[in-house]
């Protein structure tokens, strides 16, 4: 292992009060949402999706987004980012001052369809005047791209798909781009296929790697990711989310596991790992389950020995 081109701290976008809470069956009352968010700040996180402005008929898990952003006690020097995916969503969320903005997009045709109900092409003229629009009010637009390693329905996808896809954002003015392997059937060499395709066209430092831990190979890829240089990365407290469109598919790396690692080889978060695993409990124990963080249970269960 090459440890010299690793990066000395990483930045962490916690998404599990948005992506992490969005598939939840029962519903997560605003309040609980509103006290997840403070508490992960209170750990030290610095960049936190908080919901999502989408229609209530596709995702009913969001329909409290306007009282949650309001709810927050928000503090200096965090990022709050909200996922608007076209320009309804978009006007909805400017009262309440997002400090970012997310859209998506998928690099696979069929996953498209399915998940949005449009082709990639279409997907990215609905983006762009909300881009655009976000832009022009000085908010910062992320972009994340789906299925960028593989696909329920197409199986494996060709780095060439994700250089396209990437392609596309940077033409719309997306500032800084995710790489998802939204089922988690990444593995290392494949995730660094799909990164350095990426970096054709976004500077690495506007670069990160959103990774879910179906097959457990979450970390490793992550590592791998750590290995190009790349020090942008999203995770999910408790281990929280999944994909609907996704059969099987778990959540998205778990925070704690991630801030562990990173902790274990010198490289710095600015996270405080006991409150961290508190807010972690919090989430599952609203959720009557255990946390899905290997070492958020591990560190816990040590606490009450």
């Amino acid at each position: 292992m090459n440890l010299n081109n690793l990066p000395k701290r990483v930045k962490l976008v916690e998404v599990g009060p948005r992506d992490g809470l969005q598939n939840e069956k029962q519903a997560v009352p605003a309040a609980v949402k509103i006290e997840l968010v403070q508490r992960l700040q209170a750990a030290g996180l610095k960049e936190i999706e908080v919901t999502s402005f989408v229609s209530p008929k596709w995702v009913p898990q969001m329909a409290d987004a306007a009282e949650v952003m309001a709810g927050i006690t928000r503090v200096p020097g965090v990022r709050y980012s909200v996922l608007t995916p076209n320009l309804k969503g978009f006007e909805a969320a400017r009262p309440f001052k997002p400090d970012e903005i997310v859209v998506f997009a998928a690099a696979s045709e069929a996953f498209s369809q399915k998940n949005i109900n449009c082709s990639i092409t279409e997907s990215i003229e609905r983006f762009a005047p909300v881009v655009a629009a976000a832009r022009a009010a000085g908010i910062y637009v992320r972009g994340a791209m789906s299925c960028a390693v593989g696909c329920p329905y197409e199986g494996e996808i060709a780095p060439e798909r994700v250089s396209y896809l990437a392609g596309l954002m940077k033409g719309i003015g997306v500032q800084h781009i995710g790489v998802a392997d939204t089922i988690g059937v990444g593995t290392p060499l494949k995730v660094q296929r799909a990164i350095e395709a990426t970096l054709k066209h976004f500077d690495l430092n506007d670069v990160s790697g959103h990774f879910h831990d179906t097959y457990g190979q979450a970390l490793a890829n992550m590592l791998a990711s750590l290995q190009l240089g790349v020090w942008h990365f999203d995770a999910s407290v408790a281990g929280l989310g999944g994909c609907p469109y996704a059969r099987g598919a778990t959540g998205n790396v778990a925070t704690e596991d991630v801030v562990y690692l990173l902790h274990g080889m010198g490289i710095e978060t600015g996270i405080d790992l006991d409150q961290l695993i508190d807010a972690g409990q919090f989430i599952s124990d609203f959720l009557s389950r255990a946390t899905q963080s290997r070492a958020g249970k591990a560190l816990f269960n040590k606490r009450q020995g």
